[in-house]
């Protein structure tokens, strides 16, 4: 059975959904906290992938996840390796990992995305909103047809909810947009509900460049992402369910966010 490894922890708050995704998915999943790991109490090696989860972790009080991101990447467990190292060594041995809101924002101050020069150095950040508030609704997205994200396969159009203050995609160099571009790193964009990438508030949330929701590395074994699909795992959870269901009482009470999950388990199940 696949196993995962939910992060929880110092203001982490979204990983109850997140173990009940992957329940639902057909995985065994256990919630971690930090320090467990820290401490060298757990492994991430036990496990087929490693999750971050939503939520405020520390606060943000220094900008979302660089508190975290810093003690990933510099606190040192007993064997003298950082946790970062041990991710590092993770990926290396062809295992996944996703990373959502604050998660995602965790895994761009890292490094790990979208690692276009495979340097591990930091090349996008994720900012505060246009806005300046922080975002909580539903957005439409698409994914484009060629992408080599295992989390993805066969979605091409999803409806999450975003609840974030700082999810503004921003990429500091023309050279690395171009090579998120080429590489087709950008596997998620926010879109009208009619299936067009879209820049206007507030189909999109926050201003990313490229529109951008979720990015991948070149490898496709790290996803980061910020929308919840964590937060969609029925058709109740859809603020407006009672219409769907009345539009098309056919329709599956599965929720479109379970299918990320699915995905994963089932690609890890074939391998």
């Amino acid at each position: 059975m696949v196993k995962a490894l939910i992060i929880t922890g110092f203001g982490i708050n979204c990983q109850e959904e997140m173990v009940a995704a992957y329940e639902l998915a057909g995985a065994s999943a256990e919630q971690i906290h930090l320090q467990q790991l820290l401490l060298g109490n757990v492994s991430i090696h036990d496990y087929d992938i490693l999750n971050l989860a939503g939520g405020f972790s520390f606060g943000d009080d220094l900008g979302a996840g660089k508190v975290l991101a810093n003690k990933i990447q510099s606190q040192r467990l007993p064997s003298g390796k950082t946790l970062l190292q041990e991710i590092t060594t993770f990926i290396a041995e062809g295992k996944h990992v996703l990373g959502i809101c604050n998660g995602f924002q965790v895994l761009v101050r890292l490094g790990l995305l979208p690692n276009t020069q495979l340097d591990g150095q930091q090349e996008v950040s994720l900012m505060t909103n246009d806005s300046t508030r922080f975002e909580a609704r539903w957005v439409h997205c698409i994914v484009p047809p060629k992408h080599n994200s295992p989390f993805l396969k066969g979605i091409t159009q999803i409806e999450l909810p975003v609840r974030h203050a700082e999810g503004k995609l921003v990429i500091a160099k023309a050279e690395i947009q171009a090579q998120i571009i080429k590489d087709k790193l950008n596997v998620m964009s926010y879109s009208s509900s009619e299936g067009s990438s879209t820049n206007k508030y507030p189909e999109n949330p926050n201003g990313a460049m490229l529109n951008c929701a979720a990015l991948t590395d070149i490898t496709g074994q790290i996803l980061g992402m910020m929308p919840h699909p964590e937060a969609f795992l029925s058709l109740y959870n859809h603020p407006n369910w009672r219409p769907l269901l009345r539009q098309n009482p056919d329709r599956s009470k599965v929720g479109e966010g379970l299918q990320i999950f699915k995905n994963i388990v089932d690609y890890l199940s074939d391998k």
